[in-house]
Parts: structure tokens; sequence; C-alpha cells
């Protein structure tokens, strides 16, 4: 099997799970409070990795797929998180994802957020329009997420290409 023909599974694969996650879940699961939600509510968070594996399971070059997207990959991978582990400070702001918890639960602490967001099983969090964010294990089982994003390897940023 080729590497994209592998890699479009996976993304298949992800698809399918996440709409079965959505008509799973209710519509306020795994989204901040209206009464918590403000702009810079959380400036920064945990900076260093802790107990967590990050699997890229397949990737797709978008350059020669899509016109102007030269630079950049679409990439499926696994995330497995042990109790008390964290995923650091990271921010969203030229790279859309799509996180689908499968197995336990997860706190996200979100930069537009002044609470924790719980995500459990079945859950999908949405994330783009450059928000910035960390996520901690704080239960004693260990969560799995599968993560569809677009990453950028190289692709001029849009404030690069202002005149």
């Amino acid at each position: 099997m080729t590497r994209l023909t592998t890699s479009f599974k996976a993304l298949a694969a992800c698809a399918v799970l996440g709409a079965g996650a959505l008509a799973a879940t209710s519509a306020s699961a795994g989204e901040c409070p209206a009464d918590q939600t403000r702009p810079n509510a959380r400036l920064t968070g945990e900076m260093m990795p802790l107990g967590v594996t990050d699997t890229v399971l397949g990737s797709v070059d978008l350059g020669p797929e899509i016109q102007g997207l030269a630079g950049r990959n679409l990439r499926f991978r696994k995330l497995v998180i042990q109790p008390g582990g964290v995923v650091p400070w990271h921010s969203h702001g030229d790279r859309p994802a799509l996180i689908l918890t499968i197995e336990g639960s997860i706190t996200e602490y979100r930069s537009t957020c002044a609470v924790g967001i719980e995500h459990p099983a079945g859950d999908i969090s949405l994330e783009s329009g450059g928000i910035s964010h960390w996520w901690k294990n704080n239960t004693d089982k260990v969560a799995v997420l599968y993560a569809a994003d677009i990453k950028n390897d190289g692709a001029p940023k849009p404030s690069d290409n202002a005149m």
C-alpha cells in the first residue's frame, strides 16, 4: 500500500469517527460556558510536554493537491496522554485542527475561556480562528485523541504576503 493510500484511509477513518462522535454528543459538549468566554482569558499555560506520545499516522502534501497550499500538510495523528500528562501551550494561528477524544477525558485550557473545558470520549474540539491552548489529563486513566490538522511546513504566513 502506498503512503498516499494509507494517508487517505487514515483521513477517511477520522471523518467517519468524527461524524459518529458529533451525532453522539450534545451541542454544548466540550464548549466554553457563555459566561466564561472572553478574549485573552488565558495568555499562557504549561510550556513543556509531559507524558504524551504524538504519532503521525498519515500525511498529505497539499501543495500538489490544491493551488496555493505549497508548504502545508494535512496530517492525521494519534495522541496518547498519560494521567497527569500535558500537551503544551501552542497556537492555531495558521493551523486549523479537529481533535476527537476516543478514550478517557482531557481538559483544554483555551485562550478564549476562563475555565477548563472538559473533552470526554466522543467529543470533538474545533481549533481555529487563532486560538492558543494547552491540554492536561486530570484523570487517573489514559486519554487517547485523534487529531487532523493542516500544518505549515514553510508556507508563507498571510502577513508575509502583505504589501
